[in-house]
């Protein structure tokens, strides 16, 4: 029953396209956003668990005091 339901839709066969295009657009933004994070960066919201509650100065903390 649903099968002939969708099979009468016009174009249907477009959203299929475009679901899939969407996220191969956004996977590969994320992949691209992802590789260019700085190592800083990411040292530092890696070691933010391991830390005892204070936060470590930074060279923006230096300049703001």
């Amino acid at each position: 029953m649903y099968q002939n339901v969708l099979e009468s839709i016009k174009g249907i066969g477009l959203y299929g396209i475009v679901s899939i295009l969407i996220f191969f657009v956004f996977f590969t933004g994320m992949l691209v956003w992802a590789f260019a994070l700085k190592k800083n960066y990411l040292n530092t919201m890696g070691n933010l668990p391991l830390e005892d509650g204070q936060r470590p100065e930074t060279a923006t903390d230096k300049i703001q005091s």
